[in-house]
This record gives structure tokens, sequence and C-alpha cells, in this order.
């Protein structure tokens, strides 16, 4: 396929010779996409090129322009903004890509280069469901995976279940006291609710207990040390940790509730796992390393028996590695799990881990303890750090029952689909299982694409019903250029117009020529994307491109297109068009419907 960006290279070291005799280094030849506002794809800086020129950036970008202009069949025109020469390249150079796009199934996607990475997500609780902010930890992990993936890497999905702890124990102990023996099956309600229903009565029983001491006459920090029902949990966390068989059974029992929850809201979501983790395999290599680090002098014992690491000389603190009941913390189940993760897979050449900017001390304090256990691997482990999402009602708080839980959620978003497509009249011809299955696609669609559009680092606000719109740079005004889109390619197919680019056609309608310009940018889209593990940058870049071909609809007639090669071309380009927005689409875990 022709490169324009080495096609510029090569023509401007070739201007360079004729105008300036000199042989310039490749290196100094900076090419970049040329701004909206001016005409061209692809603009040549020649700030630096002056002191070898003797003329000033403005007189070498023209001279150079000039020579470009009449001496390749490539270059049609050009303009020079300050020190910046922007390229326009004739229509018969987009009527070439436009023909080996076409011809290429694949475009924009790496072939493997035999990288293999691992991305954690979603890594949830098994004291809770699943709620907005691990919706926003899904879709950015399965995107980037994705589009890790189409960059030529093999990636391995993972998660670590964090199915232990005293987090656990509160669920346990409160379904214990007050439960009744409910279950799934006789409450009917999913078994990860369920549990939460049990973790949010223990924080409403353990602060009543807490307000008696209180009154009682204990200072705040003693009733919350001595409130019965947490000395309980702390009890059952100890007992679990010995599997003392009771604790031991009622933990898998109430766990296997959470896991069938947790498997449907996976499934409705479209995300999925290559591996499973989970906390309870994996805590226990993190102590036996913490316990070499103590032997090693890497990490020490105090007093109480608590074991710390030092970090203070590489501008941190001191860490606690294990309670002094000898528990472990989270920090102890996160080394053995990376520790784990590299035995699984021993050809891994990075491990990303994508989790909420609120544990970014986590997890540098987490690969520097890696180092230094003598791991050189943990250099190439990276936190995929994001932002929280907020509501107009303000922060979540799970155990005071305050979550926007991802399923309710997910079922609004389906709801809101099918008002809005319904009245907008986009379902006609729709049977039922067919319109079911648009409001899902479309719901799904705008959550995604809008949770996703965002750069992850930033903190951000959902706004269901702003989501949704058939306007704007939404999910759903993607998806619905593409169903249009294929449309037209139905139209064509019956009509029997095959998608083709003649050697005939010379010229190019001006929205066309925005549209390829565009495309050819598909794979350099997203190899930014995986470079920056930024699914934002394939969001709003398939907007770009669904929102120029709506131009080029409204602008241009297709089938009252009398120059049968000019029809061909035009339904060869929409194809290109709407495999662009699929791909795209695909790789933000979102579907393209095909009809609507």
């Amino acid at each position: 396929m022709l490169n324009l960006t080495e096609e510029l290279k090569s023509l401007s070291l070739k201007a360079f010779k004729s105008l300036f005799e000199q042989d310039l280094d490749e290196n100094l030849i900076q090419i970049q996409p040329t701004r909206k506002e001016f005409e061209g794809s692809h603009t040549l800086v020649c700030f630096p090129l002056g002191r070898f020129s003797k003329l000033s950036p403005e007189q070498t970008a023209k001279a150079i322009g000039e020579f470009m202009q009449e001496n390749s069949e490539l270059v049609s025109g050009f303009n020079v903004v300050k020190g910046f020469l922007n390229i326009v390249f004739a229509d018969k150079v987009w009527l070439q890509i436009a023909s080996d796009i076409l011809n290429t199934p694949n475009f924009g996607f790496k072939a493997e280069t035999g990288r293999e990475v691992m991305v954690e997500y979603s890594s949830p609780n098994t004291n809770k469901p699943l709620h907005l902010g691990h919706l926003r930890n899904n879709f950015l992990g399965y995107s980037v995976a994705q589009i890790l993936k189409a960059n030529g890497n093999k990636v391995h999905k993972v998660q670590i279940i964090n199915d232990r702890g005293i987090h656990i124990c509160k669920s346990m102990v409160a379904w214990q006291k007050f439960g009744e023996g409910e279950t799934p099956e006789s409450s009917g309600m999913k078994g990860d609710k369920l549990v939460g229903k049990y973790y949010v009565i223990f924080d409403q029983k353990y602060k009543a207990q807490i307000a008696e001491l209180v009154e009682a006459g204990k200072t705040k920090e003693e009733a919350e040390k001595e409130a019965p029902i947490m000395k309980e949990a702390q009890e059952m966390l100890l007992k679990w940790e010995q599997k003392e068989p009771e604790t031991y059974a009622l933990w898998e029992k109430m766990n296997g509730w959470v896991y069938k929850g947790f498997e449907n809201t996976y499934k409705t979501m479209g995300v999925d796992f290559d591996k499973l983790y989970y906390e309870s395999q994996t805590f226990s290599l993190g102590k036996e390393e913490v316990l070499r680090a103590v032997e090693e002098g890497l990490a020490y014992k105090k007093e109480d028996g608590s074991v710390w690491i030092d970090l203070t000389e590489d501008g941190l603190d001191e860490k606690l590695l294990l309670r002094k009941d000898g528990t472990s913390v989270y920090m102890t189940q996160d080394i053995g799990t990376a520790i784990l993760r590299y035995r699984d897979f021993p050809k891994i050449e990075q491990q990303i881990y994508t989790v909420g900017n609120e544990q970014e001390y986590h997890f540098k304090v987490l690969f520097i303890i890696l180092a230094k256990l003598g791991y050189k691997w943990a250099e190439n482990c990276y936190h995929l750090s994001y932002g929280m999402v907020d509501l107009p009602t303000g922060k979540m708080k799970s155990r005071e029952g305050t979550v926007v839980d991802a399923d309710d959620l997910m079922e609004d978003m389906f709801a809101t689909a099918k008002s809005r497509t319904d009245e907008l009249g986009k379902i006609d011809g729709f049977n039922e299982a067919e319109a079911q299955e648009l409001y899902r696609q479309l719901g799904l669609g705008a959550l995604k694409y809008y949770l996703l559009k965002v750069d992850p680092v930033k903190r951000m606000m959902f706004n269901p019903e702003e989501s949704i719109d058939f306007q704007g740079n939404t999910g759903p005004f993607i998806q619905y250029v593409h169903a249009r889109i294929c449309a037209i390619l139905r139209k064509a197919e019956q009509l029997g117009i095959e998608p083709q680019v003649s050697e005939s056609l010379s010229s190019l309608e001006p929205t066309e020529n925005n549209v390829l310009q565009l495309i050819i940018d598909f794979p350099n889209k997203i190899e930014e994307a995986a470079n920056g593990y930024a699914p934002s940058i394939i969001a709003n870049y398939v907007y770009e491109v669904a929102k120029a071909y709506n131009k080029f609809y409204s602008e241009v007639s297709i089938f009252n297109e009398s120059d049968k090669d000019a029809l061909a071309f035009r339904i060869g380009f929409s194809r290109i068009v709407a495999e662009t927005i699929e791909k795209s689409m695909n790789l933000l875990g979102a579907e393209a419907p095909t009809k609507m």
C-alpha cells in the first residue's frame, strides 16, 4: 500500500538535494498530520531545515512545495503557514489508496509480532455486586486488550477475584447472624446481590454498636475496635486462614452464589477472561515471599509480630506486609499473584493492571517490592490508572448501599434505547427478537462509548440520557451511520453494483477526500491507542469518521450517479467506511448494528 509519509520524506530529501545541493539526514524530515483548519493531509515541518537551506523556514517551505508540485504527480498543491508546508495530494493518490484498502481485509490491524502481554481488569470483591465503577474498569481493560491485540500482541485477559479478607467475613457474619437461611433461590435475588445485601446489613449493625459504645462512654476509636460484630468478623478471618471446616464451607457457599451472579453480569457486559486468579490461591505464595524478605533482611518484624518493609530510601514510607496476627493484606496477595502469573505465562513481556487512580500509591509500592525481591520483570509492570465515575447524586459507597448496580444500569440503558428508538421510528420492519437485540446493542454501545471516549486518567460524570442521544459524539450516532451504510450496501447488492475503484476515475468529491484522509490514519490511531493504553483515541477517531461520512451522505446522492465507475467507487468507498466503523467499535467492545 502506498505510504504517503514515506513518499513525502523521499520527495523532501530529493527536493533539498536538487534545490540546495545538500544530502539531508532523514531524521531531520518531520512529517505530521495537517491541522484541520488548513488544506492538505500531511505537513512537513521546515523550522529545522532553515540552517541548511540558508533561507527562512517560510522561504524553505515555499521552495520545497513548488519543487514537489512541479516534479511529482502525487502532489497537486500546497500551502505554507509560517514554517509548516501543508501538502495536498492528487485525487488519483487517494483513489489508489481506496483501491488498496478495499482489497486489504485486515486493514489497520498488524500481523502478530510474537510479543505477549497480560491485561488484568474487573478484579471484584466477592462481598458485593458489580457497580458503575466496575463498568468503566471492565470496558477499559477489555478495550485495551482488543487494541493491543490489533497492534500485533498476543494478549492474555485475566482478573484477580478478591475472594478472601475482612470484607468477605463481614458479609458472612451478617448472613450467619441475620440471614435465617436465605438463599438466592428462596429470595429470588442474584447471588452477588444477596451477599451484597448482608455487607450493607453488617455496616448498619456495626454503626449501631459503635453508637451504643460511644454513648456508654467509649471514644469513637475505642468503640470501632471493640464493637462485638467487628470482633466476630476478625475472628472469622483467622478461622478461615486456619481452614476451620464450618467457616470454610460457609465461605465456599456464599462465594459460589456470587460467582454465578458475576458470570451473568459479565455475559451482559460482553466481556470475558482467559484465566481467573483468586486471592485465596495467591495470598499464601505472597506470605512465603514476605517471610523470605524477612530472612534476607529486605523486610523486618516489629515487636507485635507484624511484618513491614522500609521504602523511605525510595522516597516512600514503611509498608505493612503481614498483620500482627499473621493474616495477609492486599499487598501480600498482589505479590503472590504477580509472581504466579509470570510462572503461568513465562513469555509475557508486560503485565498491565487496570485499577482506579486511588490505588496509584499501592502499585508504585508493589512494583518496587517485586524489584527488591529480585524479579527483573517488575520494571515492565504497568498500572493503567483511571479516574472515578461520578453521578449527579454524588459519590457511591458500597457499604452504605448507595452504589449504582451494574445490572440495573445496563437494564435501564436497554429500556432507554427502546424508548428512543421507538420514538424515532428506527425499528420499522423489525420482529420482536430483532428489536430486543437492537435495544441491547444500542444500550451497551451508548454506555461503552460514553465511558471510553473520555481519556482514562480523567474523572468523569456519567449522564445516561446524554449517552444514548442519536446526535452528537455518542455511540448510537456512530451505530446509526454504520446501519445507514449497510442499507446502502444491501441496495447496491440488489442492483448488482460491485464495489470497486476503476482506473478511469480521476477526481473525487471534497467530502470523499476528507473521509479517505481519515481512513488512511486508522493504523496509526490503533498504534497510538495501544502505546497510550487509551481507547479514547479510537472512540474519538471513529466519531470523526462517522461525522465525515454523514457529511458526504448529505451532500452526494449515491444512487443518482449516472457514471457507473463513480457509482461503483462510492459503493466501495462506503464499504471501506463501514468496515472501519465496525472494527473501531469492536475495539471498544461495542457492536455495530447492520440494520436500524
